[in-house]
């Protein structure tokens, strides 16, 4: 599944490079992109990000630590004001969206 993008300020490409730097500390060593959590990048004009993401449970455990790690690190990217992060289960997450790459280093292939 690819993701999204609706980025009016050119800075998808810096978002999407720190969010491959979060991870669901129980499926290491996969990141949240490779493992199909993030289903939307949108940036506004007047520099404002919004993530659409979702987890792989609506119970998981570290969900507030995720999207805080998410919150904060799009914040700090050059050019972005304010992060917003939206979680959504719709559509559900499911293995099929993880990358080639997420599949192989989790031993789903």
């Amino acid at each position: 599944m690819s993701i999204i993008i609706l980025d009016k300020l050119g800075l998808a490409p810096q978002i999407q490079a720190v969010l491959e730097t979060i991870y669901d500390p129980e499926l290491k060593p996969a990141n949240i992109v490779d493992l199909g959590l993030v289903y939307e990048i949108i940036t506004k004009e007047e520099g404002i990000a919004k993530i659409v993401m979702t987890l792989t449970a609506p119970g998981c455990p570290v969900a507030g630590e995720i999207m805080n790690e998410v919150q904060e690190k799009v914040a700090a990217v050059e050019g972005i004001k304010e992060a917003l992060v939206e979680l959504t289960f719709d559509p559900p997450w499911t293995k099929d969206m993880m990358s080639e790459e997420a599949k192989l280093e989790l031993g789903f292939l």
